[in-house]
């Protein structure tokens, strides 16, 4: 028989390793960041049991809802080894919301999920800071979330983060329209960087290189290696919303996120066609030129990996796009003109490359 010890030997939570009072105190630093994000149809109110939001207070009048759900993936390591937070919050709501758009989709609420072994108050409060800032440039409020403390889960203050976006769009509006056909024209929207993805092989060209997080970047003057890689997801709502609102003829847009050109534009091609891409045209910034430097990683294994300095795919008619090039590029987007959509030969793949990246 295994002694249990004395029965006045009690337990709490606190001795478990989580810290109730810590996460409230949390929920009060940022109550007022949520309260921030109000926009129509909603009441950002943390505290409650879920999120409330009024539909019929956007507007809508045959609306689909679109939702959708990401995390950061091992960029997260950089943010902890470093101790900059704040711009993984935006990626959170980055990744998300970028998503919602491109069905057509008005982004109208986000929710998180913030996990860890050690509850840093400061550390999650940047984090979240950070998804406030994320909504606000996306027009959708934060209407609540989740901090989990999980000791033996996670190692010590070590911590994870998930997001979910729900947009809406009119029906008869979604995307991608069913007349994507040779000819359009695609356009392509710059990236702030490596946005959210590609982490792992990130991290393990800084490792082969012998740079260290802390060391002046040799891609981007008067910023750490840190600083440079933490650069956030651009969110590319409000200008895409823009130009969708103008009745303009925007086709199908893609979220160039992991598996790059290579997986994420044929998802938006109708069967038969093919995007032909010309990599001259691609805006190849200093930092892919440097991990495919340091890393040996070929133009193809780029390509699959990284946004390669294009977040965002518009596949437009032809007649409207210098129209619609003009109204993102009013909209402070950097626009280029990548190539067409021609038919598809035989069973080549969707996406055909002409030209290389610019090295």
């Amino acid at each position: 028989m295994t002694n249990s010890g004395p029965k006045n030997n009690s337990l709490s939570y606190a001795e478990a390793g989580v810290d109730i009072a810590a996460g409230n105190h949390l929920v009060d630093l940022i109550k007022p960041l949520a309260k921030s994000t109000r926009r129509k149809g909603s009441k950002p109110s943390l505290g409650g049991f879920g999120g409330l939001f009024d539909l019929k207070a956007c507007g809508f009048k045959d609306p689909v809802l679109v939702a959708a759900n990401d995390g950061v993936g091992t960029k997260l390591k950089l943010a902890i080894d470093s101790g900059v937070h704040h711009g993984v919050g935006i990626d959170l709501v980055a990744m998300s919301v970028n998503d919602l758009v491109v069905q057509g989709a008005e982004p109208l609420f986000f929710l998180d999920y913030y996990a860890t072994g050690k509850l840093d108050v400061k550390a999650a409060r940047d984090v979240i800071a950070g998804i406030v800032d994320g909504c606000k440039q996306a027009g959708c409020a934060l209407v609540g979330g989740e901090t989990a403390e999980m000791p033996g889960m996670y190692h010590g203050a070590d911590y994870d983060l998930a997001g979910f976006a729900v947009g809406a769009v009119e029906r008869k509006k979604i995307l991608p329209a069913k007349d994507v056909k040779a000819g359009d024209v695609i356009l392509g929207l710059a990236s702030s960087g490596p946005h959210s993805n590609g982490y792992s092989l990130i991290r393990k060209i800084i490792e082969v290189s012998g740079y260290r997080l802390k060391d002046a970047a040799p891609f981007a003057k008067g910023q750490t290696v840190a600083e440079a890689l933490l650069t956030p997801t651009r969110i590319y709502v409000k200008p895409i919303l823009k130009a969708l609102r103008k009745g303009l003829g925007i086709k199908a847009l893609a979220h160039i996120t992991g598996g790059g050109f290579t997986e994420n534009i044929p998802r938006v091609l109708p069967n038969g066609t093919v995007a032909a891409i010309d990599l001259f045209a691609v805006p190849y910034p200093p930092v892919f030129k440097w991990l495919a430097k340091q890393g040996g990683v070929a133009e193809a294994e780029m390509l699959r990996t990284f946004n390669c300095g294009v977040g965002m795919i518009v596949v437009v008619e032809a007649l409207d796009a210098k129209a619609i090039s003009a109204t993102l590029k009013r909209a402070g987007e950097t626009v280029v003109t990548l190539g067409t959509i021609r038919n598809r030969k035989g069973r080549e793949p969707q996406v055909a490359y002409a030209g290389h990246l610019a090295e």
